[in-house]
């Protein structure tokens, strides 16, 4: 029943997103993080839906082949879910109760949180703070999602010839990879700055909010790189793979920074602002100190500039690997560049090393 969010063995990172398999395999000597293994490769489109598996056979076939193509040695695999398919609950419990009775009062108690019949879900625990006064008090996280959803990415794991050992939360991979970002950044950060991370995805955007405290605030929405791709096929009269080749060469008519690209990302920036807004109507906060931006939209030319402009707040574009080692057979240059959208699985790689 209690799955997900404990500290594993070392596991190879895998984020499966709307339209590729992002593999990471880190390790750690002396305080010195490591790329031993890395690769992205493709998944059909419709594979998955929504942050959802819709055909297994598909992205199983695809984590086979990014496994190859890594040449990883290790077998366990972690992957993440949606923070919208996971519902949390944070209690204050006993301190004087053991990990075993935890277990059993939040069986007994389950019901009174998690709207599913409990045999149709996974569920898990963290001891997140012990800090009450009189120690009387634990804070725990209760973390409950859809069987459905675990069983369909543990499925692709086998396919694709790996043995699936830790199930996380996308925000919180990303709020755990924060901290490669932070510690590369040549500027402090104190403990109580408030922190906005964007993912721009394909077809989803999450806001996930740092505030300090163990939890991020998420919101997703439905807007992504495939918007730009499909004005360009639309404009352009393009395939759809046509476009999305000339989207990330370039190679496209004089007109496409002013007429499509442009206005795609004045849109996103709408859409940033607006999840920042509902942060805020949802929160005692009113501002955020930055905007670190993640995911493959991250990197489009002059986005960070036009969100602080906007928005009046210092913006960057997330490097998580600044500052590692990296084995002779991994492409610098491509895992560079793909940085921004290895966030989610940089953090499931994170699990199990000594941070």
């Amino acid at each position: 029943m209690f799955e997900f969010l404990r500290k594993t063995p070392t596991v190879v990172g895998l984020d499966i997103s709307s339209t590729a398999v992002k593999l990471l395999e880190l390790s750690q000597d002396k305080g010195q993080y490591r790329v031993e293994s890395y690769g992205v490769e493709v998944i059909p489109e419709n594979a998955i839906v929504e942050k959802n598996i819709a055909d297994i056979d598909a992205v199983g076939g695809a984590i086979k082949r990014v496994r190859q193509k890594s040449k990883t040695k290790v077998k366990e695999v972690g992957v993440a879910v949606a923070g919208s398919s996971v519902i949390t609950k944070t209690l204050e419990l006993a301190a004087s109760l053991s990990e075993a009775q935890i277990e059993e009062q939040l069986l007994d108690d389950a019901d009174k949180y998690i709207p599913y019949p409990l045999d149709e879900v996974a569920m898990d625990f963290q001891i997140r703070r012990d800090d009450d006064p009189k120690g009387e008090l634990v804070e725990v996280l209760l973390a409950a999602c859809r069987r459905e959803n675990i069983e369909s990415r543990e499925e692709a794991l086998e396919l694709g010839g790996f043995k699936p050992e830790v199930i996380d939360i996308e925000a919180h991979c990303v709020q755990r990879a924060m901290q490669l970002v932070d510690a590369s950044d040549s500027d402090e950060h104190g403990e109580d700055e408030v922190v906005a991370i964007v993912d721009i995805g394909a077809t989803m955007t999450t806001l996930s909010v740092l505030t300090g405290t163990d939890l991020p605030y998420t919101r997703e929405q439905m807007f992504g790189g495939r918007q730009l791709t499909e004005e360009i096929q639309k404009r352009y009269n393009l395939s759809f793979a046509e476009a999305g080749v000339a989207k990330k060469t370039g190679d496209l008519p004089e007109d496409y920074e002013s007429e499509v690209l442009m206005p795609f990302k004045e849109s996103l920036v709408q859409q940033v602002m607006r999840s920042l807004q509902f942060f805020y109507s949802s929160s005692r906060f009113n501002d955020v100190d930055r905007i670190v931006l993640a995911g493959g939209v991250a990197s489009t030319p002059g986005l960070t500039s036009l969100i602080s402009s906007r928005i009046g707040t210092p913006c960057q574009v997330a490097n998580p690997f600044q500052g590692m080692t990296i084995s002779e057979r991994v492409n610098e240059s491509a895992l560079i560049s793909d940085g921004p959208a290895l966030m989610i699985a940089c953090g499931l790689a994170m699990r199990g090393l000594n941070l």
